[in-house]
């Protein structure tokens, strides 16, 4: 379920000023026209591109490091000392006052329910055992059925429990206390934690009441206001094909006021007996799912959720998901899918019309 720097989107940026704004600039006290910046830089194994108009031309890099940092110390896999590695590991947690961990378990908790379980962080020993988690990344070279079948016993979020009661001035109350029934679990929030990332920047320019920006992390977007043309922005879709350039595109969407976010498994996958297995495990089974839908583009309210949605429908494949994508309120989807003749086809729901270019 993992989804790294490959995901599908090129961001299409336009004439912007540079990352670093000169002194003479800063020092100003009013200009004429408010400047559009762009920022960059690495976070959660990808890259990030931030484009936003500010009155004054304040550069938020410092800042927004800062809180991508203190994300990551939350839900990464990769730092041994973050909050969901000590929680995997069964060791004591004390969780930040930031609460992200919190924030990421219960809206990964209620996409599970709503998925049926399509969905599902758990899978974290599958996605190691594939060769796409945090331990070594290589091929598995001959399947172990038995032992996939071992792994997918520690899978279901069924196995967490979210609250715990305790006495506050007299009072029961519930308080967040996440707690393994099976100690073999682990969590894996790869596929939301880049949409989450993405959502918590957004809200800092809120609060700064930048009104118009792009925040994009590795692939996956939300956007407010308008880019540097006085335009709604602009991303594109990639052709999901082993062999596709990124600048091949299926399709360019204009986006007014949402997040984006894309999953596949055409540029994330490994080799096995001459046939190629992508990441996306299927919770239920425990093996990499296969199917003739290639790639989900999810169009929701936040990033979060968009995030979590392609990657489930990826697992459920395209008939499930179109009707999941029609049940769902302030949720769109565009499917890219092969025929019979394996020539590529595509699908969306309503909410795309007039998106698509």
């Amino acid at each position: 379920m993992k989804k790294l720097s490959f995901l599908l989107f090129l961001v299409l940026f336009f004439s912007c000023k540079n990352e670093t704004t000169t002194s003479s600039t800063q020092n100003k006290t009013s200009i004429s026209k408010p400047q559009y910046l762009k920022i960059a830089g690495q976070t959660m194994g990808t890259t990030y591109h931030i484009t936003y108009q500010h009155d004054f031309g304040k550069n938020f890099k410092k800042e927004v490091d800062s809180i991508l940092v203190e994300i990551n110390q939350a839900v990464s896999t990769y730092i041994p000392d973050s909050e969901i590695s000590k929680f995997n590991q069964n060791k004591k947690v004390n969780f930040s006052k930031n609460n992200h961990f919190q924030n990421v378990f219960l809206a990964a908790r209620k996409i599970f329910e709503t998925t049926e379980g399509y969905f599902d962080p758990t899978v974290m020993p599958l996605v190691n055992y594939w060769g796409f988690g945090y331990t070594e990344k290589k091929a598995v070279t001959k399947v172990d059925s038995l032992q996939v079948n071992a792994l997918l016993g520690n899978v279901g979020l069924e196995k967490i429990n979210s609250f715990a009661t305790e006495m506050v001035d007299g009072k029961s109350k519930e308080v967040f206390f996440p707690k393994k029934i099976n100690d073999k679990v682990q969590l894996d929030f790869s596929a939301i934690a880049k949409g989450y990332a993405v959502d918590v920047v957004a809200d800092f320019f809120q609060k700064q009441k930048i009104k118009n920006y792009l925040v994009e992390i590795g692939g996956e977007l939300r956007t407010h206001g308008k880019n540097p043309k006085g335009k709604r922005w602009t991303t594109a879709i990639n052709t999901p094909k082993i062999n596709a350039r990124l600048t091949d595109f299926e399709a360019i969407i204009s986006v007014d006021n949402k997040a984006v976010a894309t999953s596949g498994n055409y540029r994330n996958f490994h080799e096995m007996n001459g046939k190629w297995y992508g990441h996306e495990i299927n919770p239920k089974t425990g093996f990499p799912e296969k199917s003739n839908l290639l790639s989900v583009t999810v169009m929701a309210e936040d990033c979060m959720t968009a995030d979590a949605y392609a990657t489930a429908m990826m697992v459920m494949g395209l008939e499930k998901s179109k009707a999941l994508a029609d049940r769902l309120k302030n949720i769109d989807a565009f499917f890219i899918f092969a025929n019979e003749a394996g020539e590529l086809e595509t699908v969306f729901t309503e909410g795309f019309e007039g998106v698509v270019e």
